[in-house]
């Protein structure tokens, strides 16, 4: 018993140093009412950076809906995306291209759930999966949005899709 006592101390006298010892800190934003806010009091998920780390997209149920929402960090505030959420549908799970260009999502915007491509310069959307009856969830880009993986499901079990974009950034 006294042995175990020691050891727990011990290596929670570790952890503690190796804690001091970093450069790290912890950012928390504070919840509030309003929708310009990281934090609402409304879930937030599904938080991806771009490559330098100015924009953060997530996921979140503000304004009664499932939609997609883009942060600056460096002004600290949300960043407008014409036509990406539209009403009476559910966007979620999203992603973002290392320039912050180009935001992948999971949308049931057509009835079933399927990949959709958001591209911030011309604000407009392209369906990568209209022509799939099986499910699709979990998309992801790659830093230069020339690559976008999902997964698919078309035999009952969950595999992994490749699309490759014609035109990369």
């Amino acid at each position: 018993m006294r042995t175990r006592f020691f050891l727990v101390s011990f290596v929670f006298l570790f952890a503690l140093d190796l804690f001091a010892c970093t450069n790290s800190s912890l950012i928390l934003a504070p919840t509030s009412f309003l929708d310009s806010a990281l934090n609402t009091i409304s879930n937030q998920d599904s938080p991806r950076f771009n490559l330098d780390g100015h924009y953060l997209v997530l996921a979140s149920d503000r304004q009664g809906k499932r939609g997609i929402w883009l942060y600056n960090l460096i002004e600290h505030k949300m960043v407008p995306l014409p036509g990406l959420n539209q009403p009476n549908t559910r966007q979620d799970q999203p992603d973002i291209s290392g320039n912050g260009r180009y935001i992948v999502y999971l949308s049931e915007q057509f009835g079933k759930s399927d990949i959709l491509l958001y591209d911030r310069q011309s604000q407009k959307i392209k369906n990568l999966t209209s022509n799939f009856a099986f499910p699709v969830r979990h998309p992801t880009i790659s830093g230069n949005g020339r690559f976008i993986a999902y997964e698919v499901n078309r035999s009952g079990r969950w595999d992994i899709a490749i699309y490759v974009r014609g035109d990369p950034e």
